[in-house]
């Protein structure tokens, strides 16, 4: 049940096992967020999702009845992008991912480069190539620096696992003996992005998540309020066990998006 409740004035959303599982909205999910629109509560969709650029994962939201904007969604791409820019301007990087990633990586006004990158920035790619992971241990080796999207290793897929960002990052850890920066949940990196876009505090952003590991551990990282949602990977049954495994405790526990509504609600109400 929900416990002690800090300033509450603007939400950092996970979305797949939150608002939507699979292809399909979790009840609830399109009058939450037209609550918080109503309201005028800033909010952003925040994904480890490097695969998709902010309009298509707009689109998809849209299309499952969720009301969504571009401008709403911040990935873990776009993160990624953005501490590279922040680091060296124009900086030349090799990307390993797909487009969601390549186009955040020139939106920052990164040079997208095939030899002597200043970066390797790697996410998940369904159409790795031996001879590009082959060029990214190279670079790694060469002394480019290292960013990691998100370490999800399995990636849900049509009711089966397939392998995931982390996965690949562990090929490259194992060939190169380097480790990356990680930018997704847990890190806080990606967090503190989305921050900064809200221009709002830590302590009165709460972040929403059903995945401890991920979202709240994330949450904790970056010194926001959490509320754990037993809409996905955490049910009723499991979650203690997983927020220990976590190492990390959700600021409220809610069991479902109806309920969640009634309880910020009543605190944006006090």
């Amino acid at each position: 049940m929900p416990g002690a409740v800090s300033s509450m004035r603007g939400f950092l959303i996970d979305l797949d096992g939150t608002l939507y599982n699979g292809q399909k909205m979790i009840e609830g999910a399109d009058a939450l967020i037209r609550m918080l629109r109503e309201n005028q509560v800033p909010y952003l969709f925040v994904t480890n999702n490097s695969t998709a650029a902010p309009d298509v994962v707009a689109s998809r939201l849209t299309g499952m009845g969720i009301p969504a904007e571009s401008s709403e969604v911040c990935t873990s791409a776009q993160a990624a992008a953005s501490y590279i820019a922040e680091r060296r301007q124009g900086a030349r990087v090799f990307v390993l991912g797909e487009e969601g990633l390549q186009s955040a990586a020139a939106e920052a006004g990164l040079q997208v480069v095939e030899e002597n990158p200043d970066f390797v920035v790697q996410g998940i790619d369904r159409k790795l190539t031996y001879a590009r992971l082959s060029a990214a241990v190279r670079h790694i080796r060469s002394g480019a620096g290292y960013v990691l999207t998100n370490p999800d290793v399995l990636l849900p897929s049509d009711g089966e696992l397939l392998p995931g960002a982390g996965t690949i990052a562990a090929m490259l850890r194992t060939a190169t003996g380097i480790e990356p920066v990680l930018i997704g949940k847990p890190s806080d990196v990606l967090m503190n992005v989305a921050l900064e876009r809200l221009a709002l505090s830590a302590e009165e952003t709460w972040v929403i998540g059903d995945n401890p590991a991920t979202d709240i551990a994330a949450g904790h990282a970056a010194g926001c309020p959490t509320i754990l949602v037993l809409t996905g990977l955490a049910t009723q049954e499991n979650y203690a066990a997983l927020l220990q495994a976590a190492g990390c405790e959700a600021g409220a526990v809610i069991e479902d998006l109806h309920t969640l509504m009634a309880y910020i609600s009543d605190k944006l109400e006090s």
